[in-house]
């Protein structure tokens, strides 16, 4: 697209959001080819969508997306709320490209109750909603395995697939099967029950899936009451046990106090690296959380926290049939949704409930970054790389770093090493070892210069690729004489990082830029301690150099100082006489029989002092 076929684009564009009402409503945008690529909803359709066009949006994604619009359309409605409802449908129906992207998790079960004319109870991962009523989905498979064993327990539905009708059983079309003689069934297939009493129970069973589990425990002790009264004690004894069930599964899923009742819980959890988001939803109905589910929404344009729930509640409110009055958020919302009320807690029962929720998507997070690098181990080194190259503000992401370490004692045997770890992993092959040649003395800054130099002239020179981030085993001096010598001297762009310790020796800071400052990172964090990891095989590498440097020094004999004798004389002369002394002590003729006349005329003199 020309620069001028542009300008008239946005002029169109700008025509269309000037002749805008202030009114609620939603606004869709349209590509090149006509189809709707984002969908939107606002309090004022002419302020929300000017907000596009102003020169001052800094976001990326956004700039990308009103750089694909050719076309806005829009609708106006009554009230905030059916723009919320508007918008849900139309990104429902559109699956617009730029709009946040819903992971739902189809494969989690739900509990089916069926449309037959003798319902079903059972579980299940395929939603028709015309052939039956669902409860769920459960992300928390071991509690609709606890409703569905009470429901079972209490009111004992049929499990067969037989196409039960009242007809075919006034004909005797049907049997019955081994779960009626095990008393898992009341047998309503041979009339065993009723069709009335077998739908009663169903609707209950309806209530126990819905949370008023309270209310059908009420409706038991009092059925028990009557039938007592009558002196039908078999029937009591059995509403006896169906009471004692249900009391006994609600002290069990009772977690808050059941003055809080009927209300909807919603909190957000971030994953900054992955521009993921989590929601999670619990409703809470007698006193009972009975309904807890954690949505994954996948941010296409940067969304704030307020317009994904803004965007989100609707949704979810929608999919769990919910009808609650009372909305506990963990923020502010400017949305107004009819005769619902938004509450932010700030201590008691409520609060514990958004604290729980909160809870709940923190550790759905962690339980779906464990599954996905489980899958997928790869994925944890390339999270990292991302966090880092989020923290540190670098352009690209740090897949080569290396790490540089000093070693000697009081300046003797001074070594150094170099690491190199590739995806977050090492790369053994490529470490490097150095003796420092040029510095005289304990000087760590002038050795690390000379290392540093040392490695990257030689990298340039013979093309290797170089590294993505350059980590020093100290703080702002190591870095700043390393800065020296990759910028100043060798003009490399290459982003340096240190890792600082305290009074106790230990790692506690990350510094970066120039000047170099504090990055903020929690020291208990996986990428901190991925950090230190490096940090820790440099000080291994680098110490064990100099011990086996130091090592041989001590091993020394006099021999190693004769000029002449080699190695391989060495050994010839260690063998025969086992220690230096019996060598001095021998005669030197038994000498020169070892290792030869003119070598042995040479040791004798040295070993002599002649």
């Amino acid at each position: 697209m020309t620069k001028e076929e542009n300008e008239k684009r946005l002029q169109k564009l700008k025509d269309i959001v000037l002749n805008m009402p202030e009114k609620p409503g939603s606004y869709q945008f349209y590509d090149a080819d006509g189809t709707i690529i984002y969908v939107g909803k606002a309090k004022s359709l002419k302020r929300r969508v000017s907000s596009y066009f102003h020169k001052e949006v800094d976001r990326f994604k956004t700039k990308v997306l009103v750089s694909k619009i050719h076309d806005i359309t829009y609708t106006v409605v009554k009230t905030e709320e059916d723009a919320l409802l508007l918008e849900n449908s139309l990104i429902k129906k559109y699956n617009p490209r730029y709009n946040v992207l819903l992971k739902d998790g189809k494969t989690y079960p739900s509990i089916c109750v069926t449309k037959e004319e003798f319902p079903r109870v059972f579980k299940t991962r395929v939603i028709n909603k015309k052939g039956g009523q669902y409860f769920g989905p459960y992300s928390n498979v071991a509690s609709m395995y606890a409703v569905l064993e009470l429901i079972h327990k209490v009111y004992k539905p049929r499990t067969c697939r037989l196409p039960l009708t009242e007809e075919g059983i006034r004909r005797g079309a049907f049997r019955t099967c081994l779960e009626y003689h095990l008393h898992n069934c009341y047998g309503p297939c041979v009339g065993k029950q009723t069709k009335e009493s077998y739908l009663d129970s169903i609707e209950q069973a309806k209530e126990i899936l819905k949370g008023n589990t309270r209310e059908i425990s009420d409706l038991l002790y009092e059925r028990m009451q009557e039938k007592a009264e009558r002196l039908e004690f078999e029937e009591a004894e059995i509403l006896k046990q169906q009471y004692l069930l249900v009391r006994n599964y609600c002290a069990k899923s009772e977690v808050v106090s059941h003055t809080v009742n009927n209300i909807d819980v919603f909190s957000i959890v971030n994953d900054d690296v992955d521009k993921m988001a989590f929601i999670n939803y619990m409703h809470v109905a007698n006193g009972s959380i009975n309904q807890a589910f954690t949505f994954e929404y996948k941010r296409k344009i940067n969304e704030t926290d307020e317009e994904l729930l803004t965007m989100a509640i609707p949704q979810i409110r929608e999919r769990f049939g919910s009808e609650a009055k009372e909305i506990v958020v963990p923020f502010e919302l400017e949305w107004n949704m009819g005769d619902i009320t938004f509450t932010i807690p700030q201590r008691g029962e409520k609060r514990h409930l958004l604290e729980l929720s909160t809870m709940n998507g923190k550790q759905y997070k962690v339980d779906r970054l464990k599954r996905s690098e489980k899958l997928n181990p790869e994925q944890k080194t390339t999270r990292l790389m991302k966090e880092l190259q989020q923290v540190l503000g670098m352009k690209k992401m740090p897949y080569q770093i290396e790490c540089f370490d000093n070693s000697n004692i009081s300046g003797a045997d001074a070594v150094a090493g170099c690491v190199v770890f590739k995806g977050m992993k090492p790369s053994k092959k490529d470490y490097r070892k150095y003796i420092i040649k040029t510095v005289v003395g304990p000087d760590d800054y002038a050795s690390m210069q000379e290392v540093v130099r040392r490695r990257y002239s030689r990298m340039m020179e013979e093309g290797t690729p170089l590294p993505d981030l350059l980590i020093t085993d100290g703080g702002k001096g190591q870095m700043e004489v390393v800065r020296q010598v990759v910028e100043d001297e060798l003009h490399l762009d290459i982003a340096i990082a240190g890792l600082a310790k305290d009074d106790k020796h230990r790692t506690n800071e990350l510094l970066y830029g120039f000047p170099p400052v504090v990055v903020g990172m929690k020291t208990n964090s996986e990428l901190f301690h991925a950090l230190t990891r490096i940090q820790d095989e440099v000080h291994r590498y680098a110490i064990t150099f100099h011990r086996d440097k130091r090592s041989k020094h001590a091993v020394q004999s006099e021999l190693d100082n004769i000029k002449g004798i080699g190695p391989k004389t060495k050994e010839a002369l260690l063998t025969h006489f086992k220690t230096v002394k019996r060598i001095r002590e021998a005669d030197i003729e038994e000498v020169k029989a070892v290792i030869g006349a003119k070598k042995g005329e040479l040791l004798w003199q040295q070993l002599h002092g002649e």
